[in-house]
């Protein structure tokens, strides 16, 4: 405790505002826990960039922690781009603080000597993402904690390609951070470098995604598709009408209580379209209106919910997974019909995502690839392969990206590529759903589910190290009466068939992921989330359907068994 109330105490001097200072002095005098929280550890770097708590400390999002990554970057830019006119984009979301703490990022990028461009109010991380490479950045940084809860907010960083950071440039930017002290910080702004972005940057990346997804569908078609829509109180609301409306989708419904930005995502639980609660209102417009697809993103535009009409005519929402699953087949089924599939094309996905990608992919004779969990490893697996042609990818956790003008996950792009699906079936007298249980018919039936384990605090971040060490220490042997015949330790990099006993390298970055597999194909993946207080479990179970007519007996079977494995696993209540 002497070593955080030190740290607390170095925030009392005049490197920090009055407010700053005056918080501080609160908590070492009337709130020891929240000190501890505020100042035991610093922000790190995860799977989505920097998120955390606002407030006042080293392990929270604030002014200066904000600052220092920034000063940090423009130390690291100056040094890797030594001979380049060095250029930064800034976008930010509706949360409290998004935009006071973006115009601080730039005032720090502009003191450096960095040109400054950002966008005039909130927009998409899909936008940002595009910005990137569209205006010759060398560097991108968005405003947004994503969905996590309202007093959250965060830092995503973004390099020359358009991809989040990854190896080797995040620890080298870590290291360049952790040397700096803030009094290290300038910001003392620049104006003159400081240029905030008309509207000619969006157009042309909405003119850009109705090109990457057109199939040559007849206005009639796309009239006959009713869509009801949400922005969960968050950014999309300033680009998904736009581009729908763009592509000819003009029977469009918005949810006016949730179209509105609101930092406190007041008429939701969670703004997290993985949650079937942030839907509900969506859900019931779509009921009133008697819509195809009810559909929701997070507040940051990247992630998307789809709910589809099912064979009772009620609406469902889909998971990721299937999600994923249903707009890989969609481009793939469409490429092929224009012999457009050639051997530099490829799809990808994460290794938590379900075994379904892979074997549908496969089945187009495809080359299919895996990447750690998050979008910047997809975004690295086109950097390294530019003789191959990405075809579109996802992950579990409801993100898609279709082609690769974007370098992250784009729900704009991604409901765009539903809508042109779901308005063909429908006009061929299917739908969505239908389509679905076909897919299982043809390739087999997969079904996932996640849980997630919420530990907060430094108690929390212990337990979830705890789980992680016995799990490695003591993996289970059978899973439901199967046996374990493959364990992947991605800390360790390496594979150990339990059978044959041989170890086999694996060929990625090290990460705290451990994976499963049974003799029967039943998956179990553990990880600690990289940007929340989670440790989150990735349970795949398959089986084969024969018949449509058996979905709803096989689909039974298979929610029972991941019942039976959570159970198994201590991960029930």
């Amino acid at each position: 405790m002497s070593n955080i109330l030190d740290k607390a105490k170095a925030w009392l001097t005049d490197t920090f505002d009055a407010d700053t200072v005056n918080d501080v002095r609160r908590l070492i005098d009337t709130d020891q826990k929240v000190l501890e929280e505020s100042f035991f550890q610093n922000l790190d770097f995860g799977t989505g960039g920097m998120r955390g708590i606002m407030g006042v400390g080293t392990n929270r999002i604030n002014k200066y922690t904000l600052g220092k990554n920034t000063q940090g970057i423009s130390n690291y830019m100056k040094s890797v781009f030594p001979n380049e006119d060095l250029k930064v984009v800034i976008a930010y979301d509706c949360r409290r603080n998004s935009k006071v703490f973006a115009h601080h990022v730039a005032d720090v990028f502009s003191a450096n000597g960095i040109q400054v461009y950002i966008f005039p109010e909130l927009r998409p991380t899909p936008l940002l993402s595009y910005s990137v490479r569209h205006l010759g950045c060398q560097c991108g940084i968005m405003l947004t904690a994503s969905h996590n809860p309202p007093e959250y907010n965060g830092y995503k960083v973004y390099w020359k390609d358009g991809g989040q950071l990854v190896p080797p440039e995040d620890k080298e930017i870590i290291s360049e951070i952790n040397a700096l002290k803030f009094t290290d910080i300038d910001f003392n702004k620049n104006s003159e470098l400081i240029e905030v972005l008309d509207d000619s940057v969006e157009n042309t990346y909405l003119e850009k995604a109705v090109k990457n997804v057109n199939f040559n569908l007849s206005d009639d078609v796309k009239k006959a598709l009713n869509i009801t829509f949400t922005s969960l109180h968050g950014t999309s609301i300033t680009t998904v009408p736009k581009l729908l409306e763009k592509a000819g989708y003009k029977n469009l419904q918005l949810v006016d209580a949730q179209s509105e930005p609101d930092p406190d995502f007041s008429t939701v639980k969670s703004p997290n379209p993985e949650e079937p609660e942030a839907l509900e209102m969506a859900i019931e417009l779509a009921n009133e209106q008697n819509s195809d697809l009810a559909i929701g993103t997070d507040p940051d535009g990247d992630r998307l919910g789809i709910a589809v009409r099912n064979k009772e005519n009620e609406l469902v929402l889909l998971n990721g997974n299937q999600t994923m699953v249903l707009m890989t087949w969609y481009l793939l089924d469409k490429m092929k019909q224009n012999n457009a599939l050639t051997d530099s094309h490829f799809v990808a996905s994460t290794i938590v995502s379900t075994p379904l990608m892979r074997v549908l992919t496969e089945a187009y004779g495809v080359k299919y690839m895996e990447s750690l969990t998050g979008f910047k490893w997809i975004a690295k697996l086109i950097k390294d392969n530019p003789e191959l042609d990405y075809i579109g990818g996802g992950e579990e956790s409801f993100g898609y990206m279709v082609g690769d003008f974007v370098r992250d996950k784009d729900a704009n792009t991604a409901i765009l590529l539903v809508c042109e699906m779901a308005a063909e079936l429908k006009s061929q007298g299917a739908s969505v759903y239908d389509q679905l249980i076909k897919i299982y018919k043809d390739h087999g039936f997969f079904k996932e589910n996640l849980v997630s384990l919420v530990k907060h605090g430094l108690e929390g971040a212990e337990e979830i190290k705890a789980k992680m060490v016995e799990l490695r220490n003591n993996p289970p042997k059978e899973i439901v009466g199967e046996r374990v015949v493959l364990i992947e330790d991605y800390l360790t990099s390496q594979a150990k068939n339990l059978q044959s006993h041989e170890t086999h390298p694996i060929d990625m970055p090290k990460s705290n992921v451990l994976i499963y597999y049974t003799e029967n194909g039943i998956k179990v993946a553990a990880r600690p989330s990289g940007t929340e207080p989670k440790i989150k479990f990735y349970i795949s179970v398959n089986s084969n359907l024969k018949e449509t007519s058996e979905f709803k007996s096989i689909d039974k079977e298979l929610d029972s068994k991941i019942e039976t494995i959570k159970k198994e696993l201590g991960l029930t209540e």
